[in-house]
């Protein structure tokens, strides 16, 4: 039903680190829905490939909002299938992929512009990932993506974000996962502050807990591992500060029923009330007696170390009282998913950062831009590239190509590639960071054939199209004399480039002749040669 009359209240919503997104946002005193004006009758889904569990999430959208029709979970337990090499035992990867192919079928028939799936910390840290991967995209019949720790925390902020709006307090977000604890700051959608730490309810069971038996020293033991882990973050977030402090996911939501349920606390989780758990979690002594409402026998095994977790956080951020939020990594995926097929995307405002925080000369930059974008609409179609995400990555590259420049002049290109593949780049993945890397690491001096080398076959030949096209931008700008190129036209197979200038126009620009030249002898190692006339 469409939200009108004077009982609602419509708000403009500022949607991520300084993006404007139109949105209907209808507050209610209890639960919080956030509509974003989209398309008619469209289904989206998320896809949250936990360290514990595994999670879908699938919405409508119609009459201008967004409607959850279907939440899915299935407790994997990804992050306990760890050898002692870091690698998953085909055990785990097998309960993992049955879930995907249950998860697969649900959404067959969802376009797949519409579906976005992420991995976490278990898919981060796992040696053998690039294998389940291959079989998990299958089952799943969508691309798998692997985040970085603070773009989970960052997702993870928006999802309760987008469940519980609140426009004038600062927030602490708060998520324990099964293998890593993510903490952002934020007001409203805006991100201001993120961490992700390598302690879950999982590992942290089975590294104080593994037999299942509970002590007071073997808690505590527990609780002071979490506060290493927290200690170089204390300081920072507590002089930032917040106003409230809300908590998200399974570990925190069975916190919560298990304190309102014991009649420790109503509605919140408190400082007395945990105490009271963790003291309850003890006097049972092993997980066959843990007997607590709220608690899923499935849970159980991990309880106990989730507990230790936020105890340690109450502790070292000195938390009186918590809030607890049904939005977490789904809703943020969700959200954002839908933020980039409207284009409101959160990657642009990262690389604008990028391009204020590195000092790059914007005017050069956007003589690029513009020519990677005259070239690319001139070979979309011969190419077979993708209009919407191939002409965003080489906008973004041309944008970012002399970030290396902060660092040294001297291979810049390295630099550059360096800088993009080590930071962290809130709205990328990890696969789109080293796709932008590469493009910034290819765009001079000798092609670096092994480079390309190393991307998975099936996007070579794509990723090699990309960066002759920025690299060919930068060549007729080379001189950086700001004066218009002259129309030119591109005419290209799938083995071959051929530029055509406008008659004479070579014979006035012999440098930009000799640069053409060198660009061809440096792309000969490739499959597709240069040629202009």
């Amino acid at each position: 039903m469409l939200v009108t009359g004077k009982f609602f209240n419509f708000i403009l919503c500022y949607y991520n680190v300084q993006i404007n997104i139109i949105s209907l946002v209808y507050r209610h005193h209890v639960t919080s829905r956030y509509y974003i004006v989209t398309s008619p009758s469209e289904t989206y889904a998320a896809v949250d490939l936990g360290s514990n569990s595994f999670h879908m999430i699938v919405a409508n959208s119609s009459e201008d909002r967004i409607q959850i029709i279907d939440k899915i979970k299935d407790t994997v337990r990804l992050a306990g299938g760890f050898d002692k090499k870091q690698k998953l035992s085909q055990e785990a990867m097998d309960k993992a992929l049955e879930c995907l192919q249950r998860f697969g079928q649900r959404i067959k028939e969802i376009p797949r512009t519409n579906v976005r799936a992420v991995g976490t910390n278990t898919l981060r840290k796992a040696r053998n990932r690039t294998v389940f991967l291959k079989k998990a995209n299958l089952a799943l019949g969508h691309p798998i993506e692997i985040i970085s720790g603070r773009e989970e925390a960052r997702l993870i902020y928006m999802g309760v974000a987008h469940s519980i709006y609140n426009e004038t307090e600062r927030r602490l977000v708060i998520d324990i996962g099964g293998g890593s604890t993510e903490l952002a700051i934020g007001l409203g959608f805006d991100v201001h502050l993120t961490e992700s730490l390598y302690m879950g309810c999982v590992s942290m069971s089975n590294r104080y807990f593994g037999k299942g038996v509970i002590t007071a020293k073997k808690m505590r033991k527990a609780i002071l591992s979490a506060r290493q882990e927290l200690e170089s973050i204390e300081t920072v977030y507590k002089r930032s500060g917040w106003d409230s402090v809300i908590g998200s996911s399974g570990t925190i939501l069975a916190i919560q029923e298990v304190v309102n349920s014991q009649g420790w606390s109503k509605s919140r989780i408190t400082e007395q009330s945990l105490n009271k758990l963790k003291k309850a979690i003890v006097s049972a002594g092993h997980f066959d007696n843990i007997r607590l409402d709220g608690v899923p026998p499935s849970r159980i095994p991990v309880f106990p170390g989730g507990v230790a977790i936020l105890c340690a956080i109450f502790e070292a951020l000195e938390i009186k009282s918590m809030e607890v939020s049904d939005g977490a990594l789904r809703e943020g995926l969700l959200y954002d998913l839908i933020g980039r097929l409207h284009d409101k995307d959160i990657r642009e405002n990262t690389v604008n950062d990028l391009v204020k925080r590195y000092n790059i000369d914007t005017e050069h930059a956007n003589h690029i831009e513009q020519t990677v974008i005259n070239c690319f609409n001139q070979l979309k179609n011969p190419w077979n590239m993708d209009k919407k995400n191939d002409q965003k990555l080489l906008r973004w590259a041309a944008k970012l190509h002399e970030i290396g420049l902060s660092i040294a002049h001297n291979q810049y290109h390295k630099h550059g590639a360096y800088l993009l593949n080590n930071s962290d780049l809130p709205g990328f993945t990890r696969e789109e960071q080293y796709k932008l890397a590469f493009l910034v690491r290819c765009h001079r001096r000798k092609f670096p054939i092994e480079e390309i080398q190393i991307i998975p076959e099936e996007n070579q030949d794509r990723m090699l199209k990309l960066c002759i096209i920025l690299r060919l931008a930068v060549v007729l700008h080379r001189s950086r004399a700001y004066v218009a190129l002259p129309e030119f036209k591109l005419l290209a197979e799938d083995s071959s480039l051929e530029i055509s200038f406008p008659e004479g126009w070579l014979d006035d620009h012999p440098l930009t002749e000799a640069d053409l030249a060198i660009e061809a002898d440096c792309l000969a190692v490739t499959k597709i040669s240069l040629g202009f006339h």
